[in-house]
């Protein structure tokens, strides 16, 4: 957490509904309205909405933006189509990750970069830094909003809405489009961070509470920070700052995915293509644990002999799983599924194994 000094858009209806709020990132958020098993079940079983505007939205444009793009960014922006998205990581030279991102190409010449909240201006002057002569870049964080509308009954309540909202059940998975939403103009995505369905809506900074207000009314209920963190956790889903960092690389991260070490130059490849030629000395992992306590980040990982070999990056209870769950990096010896651990719990060895992730992945 981090001291606020700003509120987003939503700031009087998260405590109109009673939210807890936290400084985090620099904004004012919502941490949890009423309780975060509560919300994280809501997610699971109907929609929430999330207010997610303290994310950094970034744009490049003209005749070299896709190269400038593709060059930042791990994935292949090449492939993309306009109207699709992908997620991806940027590295610097050593091929750590300075941030990992959606990138939406809306045309050859217009993109769009979503990254993290705690990496805005990190990656502003990244991608400004890269657009120098080439292309023109922007920063439109100030100006733009974006609410998560995530779970089974998302698209129920898009169709309740009518006209635009009605059509975005037609979006393919990590495509969007632009879209009239409660009377405001938006561009809607289908993507999210909780591991079930739904989209993301960008829309103008002071249009947020009409969209809110109107995805509220036909029954979103409101999700805060705190079961964002173990939605994303059971769908094992990395969060900057906790998996990842400037201190890992996308291969040990389980990230070798969105690596295409077969495009053209990107920042990282070099330094990438070593790491993955050579054996691996860690891996972040998922485990289980079995014993009577819950892994927090930080908590350092044992092996059963009580030498301490890694450290819990994530941890919490799974509402849905209905276990103690967390992430960490191991030794790679001791990544095999069924591998037994230990987990020092505030000073207590606490009996876990590593399991297959994700933790839970919902029915197609």
């Amino acid at each position: 957490m981090t001291e606020a000094t700003r509120r987003t858009s939503l700031y009087d209806r998260h405590v109109a509904a009673k939210a807890r709020m936290v400084p985090f990132a620099g904004f004012e958020m919502p941490i949890q309205y009423t309780g975060i098993v509560d919300e994280h079940q809501a997610v699971r079983t109907g929609a929430g909405i999330f207010d997610v505007s303290h994310m950094g939205e970034l744009s490049m444009s003209g005749e070299h933006a896709a190269a400038v793009v593709d060059y930042l960014v791990t994935n292949d922006a090449s492939k993309l189509v306009d109207g699709q998205a992908m997620y991806t990581c940027a590295c610097n030279e050593k091929g750590t990750i300075l941030d990992d991102l959606i990138v939406y190409r809306a045309a050859k010449d217009q993109w769009l970069i979503v990254c993290n909240a705690s990496n805005h201006e990190k990656m502003a002057a990244h991608f400004a830094k890269a657009a120098v002569d080439h292309c023109e870049f922007k920063d439109q964080t100030d100006a733009t909003a974006l609410l998560a509308l995530q779970g089974p009954k998302a698209f129920d309540l898009l169709d309740a809405l009518g006209g635009d909202a009605a059509k975005l059940r037609e979006l393919k998975s990590f495509h969007f489009r632009d879209a009239e939403i409660a009377g405001v103009h938006c561009t809607a995505a289908r993507t999210g961070y909780t591991g079930e369905d739904g989209v993301e809506i960008f829309c103008p900074w002071d249009d947020a509470p009409k969209v809110w207000d109107a995805l509220v009314g036909k029954g979103a209920k409101p999700i805060g920070l705190g079961a964002r963190d173990t939605l994303r956790l059971e769908a094992r889903l990395s969060l900057y700052g906790n998996d990842i960092d400037e201190t890992t690389n996308p291969i040990e991260a389980g990230l070798g995915w969105v690596t295409k070490l077969d495009k053209a130059m990107f920042v990282g490849k070099e330094a990438l293509a070593a790491i993955k030629a050579a054996p691996l000395p860690r891996k972040l992992v998922g485990f289980e644990v079995t014993g009577r306590g819950i892994a927090r980040g930080g908590y350092p990982l044992k092996d059963t002999s009580g030498k301490v070999v890694g450290a819990c990056t994530s941890g919490s209870p799974a509402p849905t799983v209905g276990k103690n769950i967390g992430l960490g990096y191991l030794p790679a010896e001791l990544t095999a599924i069924g591998t037994k651990l230990l987990v020092d719990c505030r000073g207590k060895d606490v009996e876990a194994v590593v399991v297959k992730t994700p933790f839970y992945k919902r029915a197609q």
